[in-house]
């Protein structure tokens, strides 16, 4: 008995021990929360609340000059206290925001929210949602009336936005599929049959079977590799990249470096990835310049363009609906990312408050060379033809989050040339709609969509983000400089030519000024550091070149646009507020468009010479096409931060080439 005695002991003092060294733990100020972190945030509130459910769980940051200078003081082994977490938690039908200092293991405040609006769903209450249906006598006399399999249905719960009304209820509608015979269920819709779920009573609240569509078919729909069948295409021969002396980025935690960029990853169950503190090495300067506190992806806005009773609602806020944090999905090393990748773990927490891990999911990290030239010349003019050629070898940080039927690949890639470049790649299924129609010919009316294949639409939408981009070029204190380029005639004989284009600068000096729609004239959009300039006197500067920059066709006053209204622009430039995190809201799900980007700009603030955000919105119409059938081929679009007068010459002038990369065919060998 003794010996069992002290074997408790010994075990309970190894405990306290673990206990301790966790809780003295020194993070980095921007580091996510960690598995002990989130077991202290449920321990904390569901003794304050036993039937709490959890729908947001993140760190509650620093102030950024707290952090700054912390990270200027360069002193990784000191803690900055108090760590902090904002946990949002439904309690008896009501919204509860609760700060707690995890630092003293204490809640400091714990209030219920009384706006509009309603948090994230959560992945345990969507699951619930989605199997009422299955045992609702309603639903099951649907599926029997149209001769179909209830093992072989499968539902999910969809959120329905808002259209006006004054009071609202926390409900969900939930639309159902049949499989039998694939396992992609999109394309085959139970059109016209709707259930609508109330999250908080877990209840069918209204049910509604409309109209009997003809099921389209299950062959050809199944997208497996191993369900297709001869003949393959097999013309590319397997490949890989070896770097024999190992990767040339370090990971210290969640501190990267490589090349001459530095960077914190961070990751927000909202959000996924962030960038925090990216800099660059300036030999000419000797120190690191710092070019963007944080960067992330801040909402995502996808309306549906069909009016019908089962569709209008789809205009999907899908950060924060549904968390496209939460979203991401375990990564395919040698597919999803090369095999010199780095894999990283995320963790988040479940609907009860449980830490959950999804492996190699919060990110991959890998050096590409893709046969890219960083920069070249060839000088044929000076005997000898000097030919001068620098690979452009690139660090790049990948997510994909699968929200849904949509695939997104979320890529941060950093280049030695000073650029940040962020591409957003689409793929996955679209949301198909049942019809009657298995020609063109047929159709006489609005179908708002494509017929892809016999019985199924591929329905017309959008997909705008939101990027929060708080540069800090070389300092906090920046300005927005929109660069026109004018058409000048000449009007005096001093040229033979009759024209030309020249720069005019113009300083945004308030939020309204900053509001721009790409494609509306000649202009170039820098974020400058007034203050400091280059030895021949030009701001320091890093300019915004656009790629897919689409802008909404919706009309402002629609309800679906006024909650999405931070796609109206592709710029918005705001004055740095810690609490102006999320361009749609805090509260998404049938949310008023009462707290979002749009509305905050409303007030005209002064961003001249400030600690400035700069919002891009990416965006894409989709029209969807046969090719697209079953299955997307990937499309992406992407922007890049460059650099503008922020150094003296080229940064990349003395990059030496790297060794030789290494190309191996695996199936063939190598002369």
């Amino acid at each position: 008995m003794g010996g069992s005695n002290f074997t408790i002991v010994l075990i309970f003092l190894s405990f306290l021990t673990f206990i301790l060294v966790e809780a003295q733990k020194v993070h980095h100020p921007l580091d996510p929360l960690t598995p002990f972190e989130l077991n202290q945030i449920k321990t904390l509130v569901t003794n304050s609340h036993q039937n709490a459910t959890f729908h947001y769980v993140g760190l509650d940051e620093p102030s950024k000059h707290k952090v700054l200078s912390w990270s200027l003081q360069n002193r990784p082994n000191e803690r900055l206290n108090p760590r902090r977490a904002f946990v949002i938690v439904r309690v008896d039908s009501k919204s509860r925001e609760i700060l707690i200092d995890l630092s003293k293991n204490l809640i400091l405040s714990d209030k219920v929210y009384r706006g509009n609006g309603y948090p994230t769903l959560n992945f345990e209450e969507q699951t619930l949602a989605g199997e009422l249906p299955l045992t609702y006598a309603p639903f099951m006399d649907s599926i029997a009336k149209r001769g179909l399999n209830i093992s072989e249905v499968l539902c999910q719960a969809f959120t329905i936005g808002w259209y006006g009304e004054k009071n609202t209820k926390r409900v969900v509608r939930v639309m159902c599929y049949y499989m039998d015979g694939t396992i992609n269920f999109y394309m085959r819709p139970i059109e016209g049959v709707m259930t609508t779920v109330d999250l908080d009573e877990m209840r069918i609240v209204d049910y509604r079977d409309r109209l009997i569509v003809p099921m389209a078919k299950a062959h050809g729909t199944d997208y497996r590799e191993s369900k297709q069948n001869p003949p393959f295409d097999t013309g590319i021969k397997a490949m890989t990249i070896l770097q024999q002396d190992g990767p040339s980025f370090s990971l210290d935690g969640n501190h990267v470096r490589w090349a001459n960029w530095q960077f914190h990853l961070g990751f927000d169950m909202r959000a996924g990835p962030i960038i925090s503190l990216a800099s660059i090495y300036d030999h000419d300067k000797d120190r690191y310049r710092r070019v963007m506190y944080k960067g992330y992806i801040s909402e995502l806005f996808v309306p549906y363009q069909d009016m019908t009773e089962e569709w209008y609602f789809r205009t999907y806020l899908d950060a924060g609906e549904y968390a496209f944090g939460i979203c991401a999905v375990p990564l395919e090393p040698s597919k999803d990312c090369p095999k010199n990748a780095k894999f990283l773990d995320v963790y988040y927490t479940t609907g009860d408050g449980t830490p959950a891990k999804i492996p190699r999911a919060f990110l991959c990290v890998f050096e590409r060379y893709a046969g890219d030239v960083m920069w070249r010349h060839t000088e044929a003019a000076v005997p000898g033809d000097t030919v001068e050629v620098r690979p452009d070898v690139t660090l790049v940080v990948r997510m994909v989050s699968t929200v849904a039927n949509y695939d997104y690949t979320i890529d941060w890639e950093f280049k030695q040339s000073g650029s940040i470049k962020a591409t957003v790649s689409l793929s996955g299924i679209l949301a198909s709609k049942g019809s009657a129609y298995t020609h063109t010919s047929q159709i006489k009316e609005e179908i708002y969509g494509t017929l892809l294949a016999e019985n199924v639409i591929g329905t017309r939408h959008d997909h705008f983000l939101s990027f929060h981009l708080d540069l800090d070029i070389d300092g906090v204190a920046n300005s927005l400089m929109k660069t026109h380029l004018q058409t000048v005639r000449v009007t005096d004989e001093s040229s033979p030519r009759k024209s030309y284009w020249k720069v005019v600068n113009e300083v945004a000096k308030t939020e309204s000024d900053a509001k721009i729609r790409f494609g509306s004239g000649p202009a170039e959009i820098v974020v400058v550091n007034p203050n400091k300039q280059t030895k021949v006197g030009n701001d320091f500067g890093y300019r915004l070149i656009p790629g897919s920059a689409a802008t909404p066709l919706l009309l402002e006053d629609d309800y679906a646009q006024i909650r999405g209204a931070f796609s109206n622009y592709n710029v918005w430039v705001t004055p740095y507020n810690k609490s102006e995190k999320w361009a749609g809201g805090v509260y998404v799900d049938q949310s008023h468009g009462d707290d979002t980007l749009a509305k905050w700009t409303l007030r005209n603030r002064e961003i001249e010479n400030k600690d400035i955000v700069l919002w891009h919105t990416m965006g894409f119409h989709h029209v969807p096409l046969q090719e697209d059938y079953p299955i997307m081929p990937t499309i992406s679009g992407a922007f890049e931060l460059r650099p503008a007068n922020f150094f003296e010459h080229n940064p990349v002038l003395k990059v030496k080439s790297p060794k030789p990369v290494k190309w191996v065919n695996c199936s063939a060998k190598l002369n």
